[in-house]
């Protein structure tokens, strides 16, 4: 187990049950060192507990890797319907929210990319039980966001999302290979020169 992987455990909380200590430990692991390079021993250790703990938790380490994505697949769920309270009846200020939060995730120093789309790189076969997860919770976001554009007025709502959708997908990967200060520092306005496009379009054709 590396110096790296170690630190984790002083920031685990020894309140939390072993279940979610392990899960919360393989989170840190697998988003910062990546599925494949963390082993069972390291996230016993970082949970600070056993093996044996955390196979009775947990079958295999690819149906924690699974339960590691379902939790991160929900918190995009909440993230949505705050999306929606925060601009219950302003559909268009719902879209440039869902643009400034996404931006704020493209400029985190701290971001290693989607931890979904990293996991789909990592777990290419397709009956690992963490796949249907990682495509169910693409396709579910790709929906939101056809949703949110036709609610704001596109013309083309599923041209717009899939522009936006890749828009944010590239960003994520273009700030692992050429930083904050690259290319996805314009995210936002690439994003904002998009969505114009589109709702321009539609003000044409009332």
């Amino acid at each position: 187990m590396t110096e790296a992987m170690s630190a984790t455990k002083v920031e685990m909380s020894d309140r939390l049950p072993p279940r979610e200590r392990i899960i919360a430990a393989a989170r840190e692991l697998f988003y910062r060192h990546g599925i494949r390079a963390v082993g069972v021993d390291a996230i016993a250790e970082a949970a600070g507990t056993n093996k044996m703990t955390l196979y009775r938790h947990f079958e295999s380490k690819d149906a924690l890797v699974a339960e590691y994505l379902r939790g991160l697949a929900s918190e995009k769920d909440d993230a949505w319907a705050a999306l929606q309270a925060a601009h219950p009846d302003d559909p268009r200020a719902r879209l440039d929210a869902w643009l400034v939060e996404a931006a704020s995730h493209v400029s985190d120093p701290k971001s290693r990319g989607c931890a979904l789309a990293n996991a789909a790189v990592e777990l290419p076969e397709k009956g690992h039980p963490a796949r249907c997860v990682i495509e169910q919770c693409k396709q579910e976001f790709r929906h939101n966001l056809e949703r949110l554009c036709r609610d704001a007025g596109a013309v083309q709502p599923e041209l717009l999302a899939d522009q936006l959708f890749m828009l944010l997908e590239g960003a994520l990967v273009c700030t692992q290979a050429t930083g904050h200060e690259g290319p996805a520092r314009n995210f936002i306005d690439a994003g904002r020169a998009i969505v114009a496009a589109h709702l321009g379009a539609a003000a044409k054709s009332v």
